[in-house]
């Protein structure tokens, strides 16, 4: 007699502006858990996918292209993503059918790039509320581009948007600053790296910000922000270099959490990390500070310098 499936499935729903690398994560991640021995079925939500990387098991093509909405409905790119995911979310019994024969592999989905469907409309958040009915728990994975950090302006804004969508999503949440390898090509971080990772005083952001003579003028704006910020206390991230396979172990072991997979019994787990994941003893700063070593440039001025300069 043949063994029933695990009646409660795992995953990832890996989201993200457009361009952060959402795609390629998903082809680095299946690798790394194959290698791990777990099994492993990528389903591309996204109908603007073309030329996957990955081996698709399910694609959202099958059921709507984009390309079609566009020329039946007149629709922008946009409008028309819109609209596939309301379609899709009206047929949510195909997307059943479709995973109901791989109950018992570990899901990746690759959503799609548009930021209003995580921060505002609902059509991807009914989505994912369905899929827990079915028993299938999803960590939300939300990928930005860690260049953002180089720009003080444009970190507040990943912050207001990541926080939107951790409050949007409704689901277990991990933030990840992408292509950590690429950090510095477009800029130098005014503090080290986990000054950015755990949103420490954003205070000295403000600061930063103040002596920019165009956002200078918003200044009252920006500090309603950062106290928004500060007062839920929810946003921090974890870099990633999904060619580093110490990077994309680190985040394994926070989505692991976040979805309860790493509590299961579905591989054979080592008492310590048992342990570490249920008193959340990670060492985050350790790790953090050897990703700042590997990939950002030693600052050639004292502490004390920096501290006069500000």
């Amino acid at each position: 007699m043949a063994a029933a499936a695990p009646a409660t499935a795992f995953g990832q729903a890996v989201i993200g502006p457009p361009g952060s690398g959402k795609t390629t994560y998903c082809l680095g991640m299946s690798e790394f858990l194959r290698a791990l021995g777990r099994r492993v079925a990528v389903v591309n939500l996204d109908p603007a996918n073309e030329g996957l990387p990955y081996e698709c098991a399910v694609d959202v093509s099958e059921l709507v292209g984009l390309g079609d909405v566009m020329d039946a409905l007149r629709l922008g790119p946009n409008g028309g993503l819109l609209y596939c995911m309301e379609y899709l979310e009206a047929n949510l019994d195909w997307l059943r059918a479709k995973l109901d024969p791989l109950r018992g592999h570990y899901f990746l989905f690759d959503c799609p790039g548009q930021v209003e469907l995580c921060t505002h409309h609902g059509a991807l958040r009914n989505i994912f509320s369905q899929m827990a009915r079915w028993d299938l728990r999803l960590t939300a994975v939300h990928l930005v581009d860690s260049h953002y950090c180089t720009d003080p302006g444009k970190f507040i804004s990943v912050l207001c948007t990541s926080l939107a969508t951790m409050l949007h999503v409704e689901l277990p949440h991990v933030n990840l600053l992408s292509k950590m390898d690429l950090i510095e090509h477009y800029g130098k971080l005014a503090f080290n790296l986990d000054y950015y990772t755990e949103v420490l005083d954003l205070s000295y952001l403000l600061d930063h910000l103040a002596s920019d003579p165009f956002f200078r003028h918003y200044r009252q704006l920006n500090e309603k922000l950062v106290q928004l910020i500060e007062d839920y206390s929810l946003v921090s991230f974890i870099p990633l270099n999904i060619q580093d396979k110490d990077s994309i172990q680190r985040v394994l072991q926070a989505v692991d959490k976040a979805n309860g997979y790493c509590f299961g019994v579905q591989e054979q787990r080592s008492l310590e990390a048992m342990m570490s994941a249920a008193v959340g003893a990670d060492f985050h700063f350790s790790s953090t500070l050897g990703i700042q070593e590997k990939y950002l440039a030693p600052s050639e001025q004292s502490l004390e310098q920096e501290a006069m300069q500000l």
